[in-house]
């Protein structure tokens, strides 16, 4: 009479080990991706925290001047050689393919001979200011991880600010600021990144070092986002483990490497003098041949892809996530709240994946308060697990030791192994084991488990199991099988 009980129970554990299969009792766990590290050996790939391959993310901008008429050609106008600013010949002309120097030409192949670039109309609009905004728009949130790079054809400016934004253009910040006398340009003392610390990374500098006039060795500007890495990961960083236990512990170090935009704002054009030489005023304009930026699409830590479709970057999410950046659960996989994956613990992460919600197996709401059996992490947000690590390889990560979140519940997750649950927050633990849920056997630490220990491993599944007990009353009851009618003979 109990066959259609049992049925009905075998059933609803199919169903459980299904949507369980890929989670095992130790959720989280970056176990399917891949990033790629430095060695010694070269450029290799790893199982560990999810992050797309860093790019040239020049091939997904999309450029915009302002003013918008700024490029010369139309009308046609002459300027003066790079080399001899006195030798006025040269032609820029939109109509003409060979004169024209559109925006685009900022980020084609270099190497061509001659030169590709593009080039602002001349300052013959003197002493009105001549200044032009060059935005780089993505519209994604992408992480800097090499040096952004700007050559010039042109002298380099006088005055320039190097701007960015996390909310795609909406509001806008400084990056850097660069000229030939700081103190003029922008009330502020000189300064180089050499002059920086860990503690003084994210101050806004401004800068001297790359304001030169006309030379032939003076023509790149630089952001420098490896020099501000080294000092978490030392000069070579071969110690990614110190920066990316700071990129994941503090929100403003990781900020200052995300952007949607850039914002390039070229001030006053290089004069190479005091004064502006009003009797030539066609040497001065802006001419860019190149625009270098490196970076990855941001998909908190969960995903290793990111493609380009319909001009369009879109991470292509693991762990049950969704979003643009990954940035939330799926439907139907939110047993836990969201949060984005962990470079920690050093060197695999934890991939802190989304969930399912119990109720969309056809179980009641309540058991969408299902946590992962973690041991050792402690919460250092509400919304949030990540680990707390004691590493020398990360010198000052510091995770705050937060209230840590319900891990069992009596009616919902039962303790294992005969603990018992204590204000829905920790499982009281017979000596004998250990663990968020006394899942471990205690002698597992030691090695000195054996066949004559005493502590049985709990089978696989046990968890599982345990979610299906308080269903068994919301099973239909059993019905008695019918007896089978003799044989008419």
């Amino acid at each position: 009479m109990y066959l259609s009980r049992f049925l009905s129970i075998h059933a609803l554990w199919v169903t459980v080990s299904s949507v369980m299969q890929p989670y095992p009792l130790v959720w989280g766990h970056y176990d399917v991706c891949k990033t790629q590290i430095y060695t010694e050996e070269g450029k290799v790939w790893d199982y560990m925290a999810c992050q797309p391959e860093s790019t040239d993310m020049t091939k997904y901008l999309k450029v915009k001047l302002d003013p918008p008429d700024i490029t010369c050609g139309d009308p046609p106008e002459t300027f003066c050689a790079m080399g001899n600013p006195y030798m006025c010949n040269n032609e820029c002309d939109a109509s003409t393919p060979e004169l024209a120097h559109p925006p685009e030409l900022m980020f084609d192949f270099e190497g061509r001979h001659p030169s590709t670039f593009w080039q602002s109309a001349t300052w013959k609009d003197y002493p009105k200011p001549l200044q032009v905004n060059i935005t780089l728009s993505w519209s994604k949130t992408i992480e800097l991880t090499d040096n952004i790079v700007i050559t010039f054809e042109s002298g380099r400016p006088d005055q320039m600010i190097l701007e960015k934004s996390l909310d795609y253009g909406r509001t806008w910040q400084p990056y850097q600021y660069y000229a030939t006398d700081c103190l003029d340009a922008f009330h502020m003392d000189p300064k180089s990144v050499k002059d920086l610390s860990q503690h003084t990374v994210l101050e806004i500098i401004c800068t001297e070092e790359y304001s030169t006039g006309y030379m032939t060795n003076s023509k790149i500007i630089h952001f420098e986002i490896k020099d501000r890495f080294a000092f978490f990961a030392g000069p070579w960083l071969r110690n990614m483990a110190s920066l990316y236990g700071q990129l994941d512990t503090t929100k403003k170090l990781r900020d200052f490497f995300t952007v949607t935009d850039l914002r390039i704002r070229l001030l006053r054009p290089a004069v190479g003098e005091i004064f502006v030489d009003e009797l030539h005023l066609a040497r001065y304009f802006y001419a860019i041949s190149d625009i270098k930026v490196h970076g990855r699409c941001k998909c908190n830590l969960h995903a290793t892809v990111c493609v380009y479709d319909n001009s369009k970057l879109t991470c292509e999410c693991e762990h049950n996530t969704t979003g643009p950046d990954c940035g939330k659960c799926k439907k139907n996989y939110q047993g836990r709240p969201w949060s984005p994956g962990s470079y920690l613990p050093i060197p695999k992460g934890t991939a802190n994946t989304c969930i399912p919600s119990i109720s969309s197996i056809g179980n009641p709401s309540k058991f969408n308060r299902i946590w992962p059996n973690i041991s050792s992490l402690e919460v250092s947000n509400p919304k949030q697990v990540a680990p707390k690590v004691a590493l020398s390889t990360v010198p000052s990560v510091q995770v705050a030791n937060h209230k840590r979140a319900n891990v069992c519940d009596n009616e919902l997750l039962h303790c294992q192994n005969g603990g018992t649950c204590h204000n829905h927050a920790r499982c009281l633990c017979p000596a004998a084991y250990t663990g968020v849920l006394c899942e471990k056997r205690r002698c597992e630490e030691t090695g000195g488990c054996g066949a004559r220990s005493g502590q049985g491993a709990p089978p696989r599944g046990h968890a599982a199991l345990l979610l299906l007990l308080p269903l068994l009353p919301l099973l239909p009851p059993a019905t008695p099988t019918p007896t089978a009618a003799p044989f008419a003979v």
